[in-house]
């Protein structure tokens, strides 16, 4: 049974982000996956970074809270993780960028000082699925900001950790969809769930 982590990051209740998690979940759950899923707005997830964390993290107990370290332990078990966010100004929203400094740490997603300099990524998820939401047409996105959140997720994040297979998939314009359009959205969303654990 393959172990797929599903976060999601808009803080309102009902969003088509919440949707697309939903979607996710479900199609994970019914290929047979075990999937952690974690609406981490709804958990009230702490993004901010602490002082302390920046100088004492090497595993998943050096922390003082206990929902990171329990995000630490799960996410060093995975098989692939799901991440489902809006695109705000080209980043994540700051409570998954928030997770991503306090659960991606050395010791449990990467170490340093390697033989050739590199960082070594600890994860055994090899694959990663990150499915964003945007209001800027991809012409627009790609000639004048150049697609940040792509480099983000598929340069500076994930093969850190040792993720080599990352999928993003972006829905777009979302303001002015229909709901055939958002259904359509959907299905997709459940067939890049089920290709990401095939």
């Amino acid at each position: 049974m393959k172990r797929v982590g599903v976060y999601l990051a808009h803080p309102r209740p009902g969003s088509f982000n919440h949707a697309v998690f939903d979607a996710v979940v479900r199609q994970l759950r019914d290929r047979g996956c075990q999937v952690l899923a974690h609406d981490l707005c709804a958990e009230g997830f702490p993004p901010g970074l602490s002082a302390d964390e920046t100088e004492t993290v090497q595993s998943a107990t050096d922390t003082h809270d206990a929902q990171v370290a329990l995000h630490r332990r799960e996410v060093a078990t995975l098989d692939a993780m799901a991440f489902v966010h809006p695109n705000w100004w080209g980043m994540p929203p700051a409570v998954l960028t928030g997770w991503v400094q306090r659960v991606f740490v050395p010791g449990v997603a990467y170490k340093l000082g390697t033989a050739e300099g590199e960082p070594e990524g600890l994860l055994k998820a090899g694959r990663a699925l990150i499915l964003n939401t945007s209001d800027t047409p991809a012409d627009r996105e790609e000639g004048e900001f150049g697609d940040p959140l792509q480099r983000i997720w598929a340069a500076c994040v994930l093969p850190y950790t040792g993720v080599r297979d990352v999928r993003r998939v972006v829905f777009r314009t979302v303001s002015d969809s229909t709901d055939e359009t958002r259904a359509s959205w959907l299905r997709q969303a459940r067939q890049h769930a089920a290709a990401l654990v095939d």
